[in-house]
C-alpha cells in the first residue's frame, strides 16, 4: 500500500468542527466536504447518506477511455444548498432531480455540486453525472489507484479508488448498493462485483456486462477489470457461486494462481464454520496482469495482484482475503482507524487455516512471529487499534492485531472465542463498527474483564521491551472446552449454510 498523505491538525479541526448553518435555523448551507475521518478528514462528504450506485460504462481498453453515467440515489441529512462528490475525472454535466446543475472543482478530488433548488433535510434525490477520461493519466496528490494492464485496466485500492472511475461519498461509512454496467470490445470481459445478472450485445463489436451487488457496499470496495480473461465457474457446498477470473497475459504464475484460487469453495464452507454464514450472494476473485504484490478484499471478488503467486501457490493469501468479507466487507470500518477490525482478524484466520490444514498451530505461529522482533523494535512502538495514517498498513496492524486475538483466545478459551468470531459479524452485519464496540461485544461474551488485555496489545507502545504473549491454546481451568478438531469445531457451533 502507497504512503498516505498526512493531513494537519488545522485541517482536520477545520473539516470536523463545522456545523452547518441550517442547525441555527439560517436556511440551506453546503454539505462539509468531508465526513471528519480520523485519518482522512476531506474523505467522504457531509449532508446526505448515498443509497444506491447505478454505473453504465463503456471502457476502451486499447486507449483506456472511460466513458460513465453514474446515478447516485441519496437522502438528503440536513437542508443543503450545496453538496460534494469524491471525483477525478472530466465531468461533461450533472442533473440533481432531473434538473441541471452548477458544477466546480475544489481541491484534487472535490466535485461541489449545486442544485437548481435547494434540498430540504429528510429529501431523497437523484444526481446524475455524465463523465470521461483516462484514469490512469489522472494523478492526485502524485498517487493514481487505476492500474493499467496490457490488456486493458483495473480499479482496485485502498482506502481510496472511486476516483477514477465513479463519483461518490467516499467514506467506508456511507455503505450503499451498487449497479455496475460495462460495455467493452468484443473479445474482452469486464469484472465486477456481486452477481453477473445478465449480459447482451452493445452495438457493433461491443457487450455489456451488468454487475449488481445488492448487499451494502463501501465505495473503495467496488472494483472493475477489464482485460482478456479465463471465467471459471463453481458453487461451494453450501450453494453459493463462485466465478473466479484470471488473465490470458498471466505467464509463468498462471498454474499457481489457479492453484490458489480454485480452493475459494472450499475456504469459504471453512470459514463459514469459523465466522457464521457468508454475508453475500457470490463469491471469488480475480488475477489480471498489472504486476502488483498485493491483495485486496474487493466484496465478493477480491483483487489479486499477480505477482503474489510468482513463487508458487498462495492459499494463505486467498483465506486472508475471504476472512475479509466478514470482518472488513460484512462489518465495515466506521473510522479508518478502526483498521484492526479488518486486517487483524483477516490475519488471524490464515493463522487458524494453517492450524486446521496441520501445518503449525496459531499459538505456534504467534510464538514465531514474537520472537522475529526483538524488544525496541518499531514494530511494538505501532499501536494497531490507533496507528495513525502513516502507519495504517503497517505490519503491526497485521501481525501484533493477530497476536492480540491469541491473547484473547488463551484468555477465554476456545469456547467463548470462536462463540465471539461468529456472533461478531452476525451482530453487526451489513454495517460499521468501532474497535470500542468489540472490546465490549468480547466482554459480553465471556464475561471476562477484557480492556486491559486489548490496552495491552492494540493501544500501548511497548517500551522498551514488548507484551509477554503467554502460551496454551485455551484458558487456565476451560481446556476441556477445546474441541478436538476443526470438523467437531464446526459441529459445535454449527455451520451455517446457504440453500
Amino acid at each position: 500500500m502507497r504512503q498516505r498523505l498526512i493531513v494537519s491538525g488545522a485541517v482536520v479541526a477545520a473539516l470536523t468542527l463545522t456545523v452547518p448553518a441550517s442547525a441555527a435555523g439560517a436556511g440551506p448551507s453546503p454539505g462539509a466536504p468531508g465526513v471528519g475521518d480520523s485519518y482522512y478528514p476531506d474523505y467522504g462528504n457531509g449532508g446526505y447518506d448515498a443509497s444506491h450506485y447505478d454505473l453504465r460504462l463503456k471502457y476502451q481498453p486499447k486507449t483506456d477511455e472511460l466513458n460513465g453515467t453514474a446515478t447516485v440515489l441519496a437522502r438528503a441529512t440536513q437542508d443543503l444548498s450545496r453538496f460534494n462528490l469524491d471525483f477525478s475525472l472530466d465531468v461533461k454535466e450533472v442533473h440533481v432531480n432531473g434538473r441541471k446543475a452548477k458544477v466546480s472543482t475544489a481541491g484534487s478530488h472535490e466535485l461541489r455540486v449545486t442544485p437548481a433548488e435547494p434540498l430540504a433535510e429528510g429529501e431523497d434525490f437523484s444526481v446524475v453525472v455524465r463523465y470521461s477520461g483516462v484514469p490512469s493519466e489522472v494523478e492526485v496528490d502524485g498517487y493514481t489507484a487505476w492500474q493499467r494492464t496490457p490488456d486493458g485496466g483495473v480499479a482496485a485500492g485502498e482506502p481510496e479508488s472511486a476516483w477514477w472511475w465513479y463519483p461518490s461519498n467516499d467514506h467506508p461509512s456511507d455503505k450503499a448498493t451498487f449497479d455496475i454496467s460495462v460495455a467493452v470490445p468484443k473479445g474482452y470481459k469486464s469484472i465486477s462485483n456481486g452477481d453477473l445478472v445478465s449480459e447482451e450485445p452493445a452495438g457493433k463489436g461491443w457487450v455489456r456486462s451488468n454487475w449488481r451487488s445488492g448487499e451494502p457496499q463501501t465505495t473503495y470496495l467496488a472494483t472493475l477489470a477489464v482485460g482478456k480473461f479465463d471465467v471459471t465457474k463453481s458453487r461451494t457446498e453450501s450453494g453459493i457461486p463462485v466465478v473466479n477470473a484470471y488473465s490470458r497475459e498471466l505467464d509463468g504464475e498462471d498454474g499457481s494462481a489457479r492453484a490458489s484460487l480454485e480452493r475459494t469453495a472450499e475456504i469459504t464452507d471453512w470459514l463459514e464454520g469459523v465466522f457464521g454464514k457468508y454475508p453475500f450472494s457470490s463469491v471469488g476473485g480475480y488475477v489480471p496482469d498489472t504486476g502488483a504484490g498485493f491483495a485486496l478484499e474487493t466484496q465478493t471478488r477480491p483483487f489479486y495482484g499477480n505477482e503474489r503467486f510468482k513463487s508458487g501457490t498462495d492459499v494463505s493469501v486467498v483465506v486472508h482475503e475471504l476472512a475479509h468479507q466478514w470482518y472488513g466487507d460484512s462489518v465495515s470500518v466506521r473510522n479508518w482507524r478502526d483498521i484492526w477490525l479488518n486486517e487483524g482478524f483477516a490475519t488471524y484466520a490464515s493463522w487458524l487455516w494453517s492450524e486446521k490444514e496441520g501445518e503449525g498451530t496459531a499459538q505456534e505461529i504467534a510464538d514465531e512471529v514474537y520472537d522475529s522482533y526483538p524488544a525496541g523494535d518499531e514494530f511494538w512502538k505501532v499501536k494497531p487499534a490507533d496507528p495513525g495514517p502513516e502507519n495504517q498498513f503497517h505490519g503491526a496492524v497485521y501481525d501484533r492485531g493477530a497476536m492480540a486475538l491469541q491473547a484473547l483466545r488463551n484468555k477465554t478459551g476456545d469456547k467463548d472465542f470462536f462463540k465471539i468470531l461468529k456472533g461478531w459479524p452476525a451482530e453487526h452485519e451489513g454495517g460499521n463498527a468501532r474497535v470500542g464496540q468489540f472490546v465490549k461485544y468480547a466482554e459480553k461474551v465471556s464475561g471476562k474483564p477484557l480492556k486491559s488485555l486489548f490496552g495491552t496489545w492494540l493501544r500501548k507502545a511497548s517500551k522498551p521491551g514488548k507484551p509477554a504473549l503467554g502460551g496454551g491454546t485455551a484458558a487456565a481451568g476451560d481446556k476441556g472446552e477445546r474441541p478436538e478438531s476443526w470438523e467437531e469445531l464446526q459441529a459445535v457451533h454449527g455451520a451455517h449454510r446457504h440453500h
